[in-house]
């Protein structure tokens, strides 16, 4: 007799084994229906899987975040059987879900075009209203490296021999198509009605660049025609606000061939930077840090004691210099900690923040770079504080506070907050990450803070508490970090002198609110459309006059303007100011003042604003009021 426990606590018993399926329909006919995948003890698995033993079983369906990942993943199984029948000669090599839909990655021997992505889903379309059953078979290793090598898929032969000898191998087939797969996936293929292609790109395979070139066709799928419906309009209207596009517009920036990856800004982009950074200097300076300034080339003995050399290694870029070899830093804590090192520390003296706006370099894939959202060389707002164990609770809750409020300021309102756990490739005891852990647990509840975790996303020397902030449009973007490492104070030598004399290894905590400027700027140019808010606008206000006589009052305002602290050019063209306007409304100027006659005898001016509003002939002394008020950041006095 077998128990079987849901997830509301209620029991069902059955004499003989039983699948998900059959428990399913056993709980009703809607929720047989509805099925798509379960849960066996926490463990997502197919309907048809057997329960021999007393269970905790969760049936999923198309509403749950597991749901969707399964379509999602049998939807790219059904693309790539849908490949093979147009395509025979094509070689399927990996599809993994992704954010927001799914991938798969094929070797033919052209690349696939948009004609091809067509034809491709119209076929998904009918083999989905066929419905073929999926099916699940365990094999042995030679048995699926012989399928696979007998239907010439080299690429998959070469996955199956890399898997370690332990790990069960498994092949699922539907139709006349048969991929090696852990799954889980629907039980038909009818299930799958709502999906898209949408684009085809270029990948090495295992993403190395001596590999051959793939093709990558990615996709979409949801639950119904309303939630793809909607994720379609979100596209177009990040399309609308892709921060390259309003870049160009607004000239805020460059890339050239000759600096792949690193960012040209021009005088209006780093007007931009300036005043995030100045901000975010000026808060840190009220929160007790202390800006220093370190290295930006460092030897590589030193990454090779913090970990880097071992860890991240990869992604890092090397120069020698008199037969010596050194680093160009991709991160600013080992400097940090040789700050700390110079001078003795009594335990008295902790916390000890240190900050610096570092510009950092990472050898990031080419095919990874996206504008100034994914660089090589950024700059962070990083910080480290220095600190005893008993005050990781306290200062992690006054990075949690001081975070909000700066994402408030700029925006920003909606936040979630994760944890990312221990990676597999990662320094240190499991002891020491335990303690690192329930370390940052302790700080958030402490907090009165609700989070989830990320097994497996922590950096290599320690967990982190990430903050992901979702923009006007809905998406969802990683920023600010605070983790927390016990193990780069000690391989560095760091130390202070505790209350018995004794020398001690400080905590290090790693933190930063905006992250990469560069990403940062990017995130805010597409959450506020390229409508700055107007203490953040690159330039606030465009002065012009209506014909060239007004010339010298346009010049008399804009001077008054500058005095005052306001951003502001002049604009003298021999053109008509409605062209102007236009112009300017496109760069998205918050205030656009037009001076005319009556506004040069009254000493005054008209004030239009990028949206179209006319707000009449204001009082020159009223403007500067107006401006200077708004010149602040929000919250600040």
């Amino acid at each position: 007799m077998l128990t079987i426990t849901l997830p509301d606590a209620s029991q069902r018993t059955f004499e003989n084994p039983v699948t998900l399926g059959e428990i399913a329909a056993d709980i009703g006919p809607g929720l047989a229906k509805a099925a798509i995948a379960g849960k066996i003890d926490d463990k997502l698995v197919d309907l048809s899987r057997v329960v021999d033993h007393d269970a905790r079983i969760a049936i999923v369906t198309a509403k749950d975040p597991e749901g969707l990942e399964v379509i999602r993943h049998s939807t790219a199984h059904l693309m790539a059987q849908a490949v093979k029948q147009l395509y025979p000669s094509a070689q399927v090599t990996i599809g993994p879900v992704i954010d927001n839909g799914f991938y798969y990655d094929f070797y033919f021997e052209r690349p696939f075009n948009d004609e091809d992505l067509a034809a491709i889903e119209a076929r998904m379309h009918e083999l989905a209203a066929k419905g073929d059953d999926l099916t699940r078979r365990v094999v042995d290793r030679s048995e699926a490296v012989q399928f696979f090598d007998q239907l010439g898929e080299e690429f998959k032969v070469e996955i199956i021999q890399s898997i370690p000898e332990a790990e069960e191998l498994t092949l699922y087939t539907q139709g006349d198509f048969t991929d090696f797969c852990r799954g889980p996936h629907v039980p038909n293929t009818n299930r799958l009605k709502v999906f898209k292609l949408m684009k085809v790109a270029g990948a090495y395979w295992r993403g190395d660049a001596k590999n051959p070139m793939l093709t990558r066709i990615y996709g979409t799928a949801f639950a119904s025609d309303k939630e793809l419906k909607v994720y379609l309009n979100q596209l177009a209207e990040a399309e609308k606000r892709d921060h390259r596009r309003i870049g160009k517009q607004q000239n805020l920036f460059h890339f050239q061939e000759e600096a792949p990856g690193l960012v040209f800004w021009h005088p209006k982009g780093w007007a931009l930077w300036q005043v995030i950074e100045q901000h975010m200097r000026g808060i840190y300076r009220s929160s007790g840090y202390d800006e220093i300034r370190c290295p930006q080339i460092l030897d590589v003995s030193l990454w090779k004691k913090s970990g880097h050399w071992d860890n991240y290694q990869e992604n890092m870029f090397f120069t020698e210099s008199e037969k010596r070899t050194f680093a160009v830093k991709p991160m600013n804590c080992p400097g940090h900690v040789q700050v700390f090192n110079h001078g003795l520390h009594s335990y008295r003296d902790l916390p000890i923040r240190y900050g610096e706006f570092g510009s950092c370099h990472r050898n990031e894939p080419s095919g990874a770079l996206h504008g100034i959202l994914r660089v090589r060389g950024f700059t962070q707002d990083d910080g480290h504080i220095f600190c005893m164990e008993s005050q990781i609770e306290s200062e992690v809750k006054a990075f949690h506070e001081q975070a909000l409020s700066v994402y408030a300021t700029f925006g920003f309102t909606d936040i979630q907050v994760k944890i990312a756990l221990r990676p597999d490739k990662r320094l240190g005891s499991d002891v020491v990450w335990d303690e690192a852990e329930a370390a940052l647990r302790g700080a958030l509840r402490a907090a009165g803070v609700a989070w989830t975790e990320l097994p497996g996303e922590g950096a290599f020397y320690g967990p982190k508490i990430e903050y992901h902030l979702k923009d006007a449009i809905g998406r969802t973007w990683q920023l600010g970090t605070i983790q927390v490492d016990f193990m780069m104070p000690e391989r560095l030598g760091a130390t202070y002198v505790d209350e018995h004399s004794e020398r001690r290894h400080p905590v290090m905590l790693h933190r930063a609110i905006v992250g990469s400027m560069e990403r940062f700027i990017g995130i805010l140019i597409e959450h506020h459309a390229g409508m700055l808010p107007f203490w953040l606008a690159p330039i606030q206000v465009v002065v012009m006059g209506i014909t060239d006589k007004h010339a010298g009052y346009v010049q008399q305002l804009t001077a008054k303007l500058k005095a005052s602290g306001i951003r502001v050019v002049e604009d003298l063209r021999n053109e008509k100011v409605g062209f102007k306007i236009r112009e300017h409304t496109l760069e998205r100027v918050p205030y656009l003042l037009v001076a005319g006659d009556r506004e040069m005898e009254t000493e005054s001016i008209a004030v239009r604003t990028r949206e179209g509003t006319d707000l009449g002939v204001m009082a020159v002394t009223d403007l500067l009021e107006k401006l200077q008020s708004e010149s602040r950041a929000p919250g600040v006095v």
